[in-house]
């Protein structure tokens, strides 16, 4: 199995093909030849999981770095990742593979080596540049929302736009479904009006409560949160902020997110 077959599987070549936007027609008669967009996927597939910059892409994918980043840019215009993360939440959906009894939020801030939008600075971190990517995991952990923002952007401003940002993901009985029955989060969401706008939207909230639940007891359903954001650690593209422009980060972190959801499809080995 050749480096484009590993890194892009048929199951996986499949669902993109469903998504993908038409590769533009150039006009008769003239131009290089388009390079083949399976390979230019496991190029960028590359980049994030090793984390290596455009520059540094091997020959080995058959296109230069130009065209990889170019294509890119173009898939992302076109929300693909957001569309692939979509499609396999359906699917695991539909298999039964999801479980809305409990859901978790949580963020993780990393520092942003450029400047661009939705960066800040990091109160964490001695006030240096950085982002925030905000996750809203299930109970088995697999990303439901993802987003990003700036570093210096409260947890508690981010509750609200990832759970609108749920997607009706269908279910294997009865009708489509985007709300968990509890969420857990910490002591950073502690906000009446959070609790308030959860409940309304018959959500139990599991809010720990400054000064009164102690810390230690967080970790008894929050801990599969903890684990989504290891998992995103694999995409070691998203150990630091690279990109400029917002919409190329938050284009990596949806994949990393689409990644860790079909490596739980169960047709996945």
């Amino acid at each position: 199995m050749g480096i484009v077959e590993r890194l892009v599987p048929d199951g996986l070549w499949e669902i993109f093909q469903d998504v993908a936007p038409e590769p533009r027609v150039r006009a008769q008669g003239g131009g290089r030849r388009r390079c083949d967009d399976r390979a230019v996927l496991a190029a960028i597939v590359f980049v994030a999981t090793s984390g290596c910059t455009w520059r540094q892409l091997p020959p080995v994918f058959g296109a230069s770095w130009q065209t990889v980043h170019r294509r890119f840019t173009d898939w992302s215009k076109a929300r693909v990742w957001a569309k692939l993360h979509r499609v396999v939440l359906d699917r695991l959906g539909v298999n039964g593979e999801l479980d809305w009894s409990r859901c978790a939020i949580d963020s993780v801030s990393i520092r942003a080596v450029k400047r661009g939008p939705l960066t800040g600075p990091n109160p964490t971190d001695r006030g240096k540049l950085g982002s925030k990517i905000h996750v809203i995991c299930d109970r088995n952990g697999l990303p439901l929302s993802i987003g990003i923002s700036g570093a210096n952007l409260h947890d508690s401003q981010a509750l609200v736009p990832l759970m609108r940002g749920i997607p009706p993901i269908r279910s294997r009985y009865g009708p489509r479904r985007r709300r968990p029955a509890k969420l857990h989060a910490d002591k950073g969401y502690d906000c009446d009006h959070l609790r308030s706008w959860l409940r309304r939207r018959q959500i139990v909230p599991r809010i720990a409560r400054r000064g009164i639940e102690a810390s230690d007891r967080l970790g008894r359903h929050r801990w599969m949160v903890e684990r989504t954001m290891s998992w995103l650690n694999g995409c070691r593209r998203l150990h630091r902020r690279y990109e400029r422009r917002a919409e190329h980060f938050l284009a990596f972190a949806g994949l990393a997110a689409f990644l860790i959801c079909y490596r739980r499809m169960p047709t996945v080995n």
